[in-house]
């Protein structure tokens, strides 16, 4: 009977509760008078007329307070509050009604005229409270254990999890977890001796060191961290406690959306990459964001690219008096544009979205000089190291001509700020990708000395999590899969930074600069990608499976180093360099080349790139970043298919 119930819709649900609370408020009202007179009361004529009107009273006060809005197997004492005040006014009312349409029973009575016994309305109200509520509590537990039966009969399988953290955090969660058709909490875990050992939301509170024993005891499927308050230093200090077990570790989005059912278990990592890299936040200097973007007209080009996109979602909430999209990918236009667009409604500035390549001088200069353009975020570049090395040619023109063309145009246009997004990969090259970026940067050094309106300023920093090409969702994909998880070398290392931290990096750094500045963000420590993919195998609640372990669950493969790729990469080409305000912030002075050198030589690369000549096309670019090490020989692919 109860699962056909349930079956019902939530009209047919609402109607038989309405249906219910009708027959509860007239028998209610039967009940009360024949405890006011001490014996059973059949009512006559006014009196009976008044008690069958309580249905008329009590059902619609009850609606508009959301008695029927209410899931009966999730009520809590905010819903069971609610039932109070709703049966409160009812009471009441119907008392008002009483005191004018029973003046002849009260003087049958003996009462006052118009009056309804006191203590009849006082009884109404105790007892309507007592059975509306209870009925509803007593079908909340009905259901409840229908529902638990129900589970264990069909073998649904409950995560069991461990709660990290038995504060205020935790215990909502576990409130939350409670009513979870996919968790079962059974204990809290946490670093607090005066917890320890007593008793939280009915579950038990243990040390960090208790964790195997109660995996084993518990068949723990998972630890759910809830400490929100726990800075990223602190929350990489639990991961790595948490990484040596076999059990899946969570960090939950939000406890107000897992409250709301909102928060949905769809993916093995919850746990950010970002908590992996145990870096120390630094709180930004709102003078330095807001300083080239607020009240100001900013371009960023590749506006699309997660760069670009990322900076253009930071541009939008410093208030410029407008923000120019500048993209090639129609696609990728489309979509941050519009994304943009639902943001701006709170502000009142323009934002246009260009489709247009870096190498179209015209629609540049165009751009810059209708729009009157103050600040420029270069961002366009082909970034992907493989994919420059296999297309050499369009990678020169891309970003080292793009990078010149926006240049000459924003001098041209009199833009005040231009700042280039560089890279890591620029520091004594090994790819084409980092010796174009190189290349862009002693244009900009070169640029800045020649003029002094124009102030040109290059940021460089490592990977960025995320980003198209990153080894994190690469990684996360392949573990679904089921492996392989695809490593290049054993030995490989990189710096990784969140996309948020790097825009926010890069936008107070561009506000730093004098002109020709190359400033370096701290990535923090190098990550070792093998570790990297360990971690991520293990806090998926997984195994390696390795030679010590052949019967794990996912393996890693080395692929070997792909064209053009270093082991590590560096973020300094010299040891001359100078702090800034923000300790995530360096400048660095390295060596220049005068424009009149470098404008001969771009000349020669221009024709040499026209003409396909890979290999003086190579030379020529040793001649601009003499730190350039190609690692093997030239793979432009057509230029393969040439010879």
């Amino acid at each position: 009977m109860i699962d056909k119930i349930k079956d019902f819709s939530r009209y047919k649900k609402q109607t038989i509760m309405v249906f219910v609370d009708c027959i509860m408020l007239i028998g209610i009202l039967f009940a009360s008078y024949s405890i006011r007179f001490d014996y059973l009361y059949f009512p006559k004529d006014d009196t009976l007329r008044l008690i069958l009107a309580a249905p008329i009273i009590g059902i619609p006060i009850f609606a508009k307070l959301g008695l029927y809005q209410q899931v009966v197997r999730h009520i809590d004492l905010k819903a069971l509050w609610s039932i109070v005040q709703a049966v409160t006014l009812y009471a009441i009312v119907w008392g008002l009604v009483g005191f004018f349409s029973q003046a002849d029973f009260a003087k049958e009575r003996g009462f006052d005229v118009g009056i309804v016994p006191r203590s009849v309305i006082v009884i109404n109200w105790l007892l309507t409270i007592f059975i509306i509520g209870g009925t509803r509590v007593i079908a909340r537990f009905v259901l409840n254990y229908e529902f638990k039966n129900k589970e264990d009969s069909f073998n649904i399988k409950r995560s069991r999890v461990l709660i990290y953290g038995a504060g205020a955090a935790g215990v909502k969660l576990t409130l939350a977890l409670k009513n979870s058709a996919e968790f079962h909490p059974v204990g809290f875990i946490d670093d607090n001796k005066d917890l320890q050992g007593s008793t939280v939301s009915s579950l038990n509170v243990f040390s960090v060191n208790d964790i195997e024993e109660l995996i084993n005891k518990f068949k723990v499927n998972e630890i759910l961290i809830a400490i929100p308050s726990a800075s990223r230093s602190d929350r990489f200090s639990i991961i790595d406690k948490l990484e040596r077990y076999p059990v899946s570790v969570r960090t939950l989005p939000g406890l107000t959306e897992l409250a709301q059912g909102k928060v949905k278990i769809d993916d093995l990592l919850q746990v950010s990459i970002k908590d992996l890299l145990g870096r120390k936040s630094v709180e930004p200097n709102e003078g330095l964001l807001g300083k080239n973007i607020t009240n100001k007209t900013v371009v960023v080009t590749g506006a699309g690219g997660s760069i670009g996109s990322e900076l253009c979602r930071q541009i939008v909430l410093l208030k410029p008096k407008a923000l120019v999209l500048y993209e090639i990918n129609e696609l990728a236009l489309y979509a941050i544009d519009k994304e943009l667009t639902n943001i701006n409604t709170h502000y009142s500035f323009d934002i246009y979205p260009i489709l247009g390549s870096v190498n179209n001088k015209k629609r540049l200069k165009n751009l810059f000089q209708r729009f009157d353009v103050d600040t420029v975020y270069h961002s366009a570049a082909y970034k992907h190291v493989p994919m420059v090395e296999f297309n050499t040619t369009e990678g020169v023109e891309n970003n080292i001509f793009g990078t010149l063309n926006c240049a000459i145009a924003a001098i041209d246009a009199g833009v005040k700020t231009f700042v280039l997004i560089s890279t890591d990969k620029a520091v004594r090259p090994t790819n084409t990708m980092g010796a174009t970026k190189r290349a862009a940067e002693l244009i900009l050094q070169a640029l800045s000395a020649k003029q002094n309106y124009t102030t040109f300023t290059m940021v460089r920093f490592g990977n960025v999590l995320g980003s198209s090409g990153s080894v994190i969702p690469l990684f996360k994909k392949q573990i679904i899969e089921g492996g392989p998880i695809t490593v290049t070398d054993k030995n490989i290392i990189r710096y990784f930074m969140t996309v948020t931290e790097a825009v926010e990096l890069l936008i107070q750094a561009g506000a730093m600069g004098t002109g020709g500045d190359v400033f370096v963000l701290d990535m923090g420590k190098p990550v070792h990608i093998q570790n990297l993919a360990e971690k991520m195998i293990q806090l998926s609640g997984l195994k390696l499976k390795d030679k010590l372990n052949p019967n794990g669950d996912i393996e890693i493969k080395y692929t070997g180093l792909r064209a053009g790729e270093k082991l590590y990469e560096e973020l300094l080409i010299g040891d001359n360099v100078s702090q800034t305000a923000n300790p995530l912030i360096m400048r660095a002075k390295e060596d220049k080349l005068g424009w009149d050198k470098l404008n001969l030589l771009l000349q020669n690369l221009k024709d040499v790139n026209d003409s396909d000549d890979h290999e003086k096309l190579r030379d020529l670019l040793i001649k601009i970043v003499p730190a350039f090490k190609p690692q093997g020989e030239i793979s432009d692919i057509f230029y393969k298919n040439k010879s």
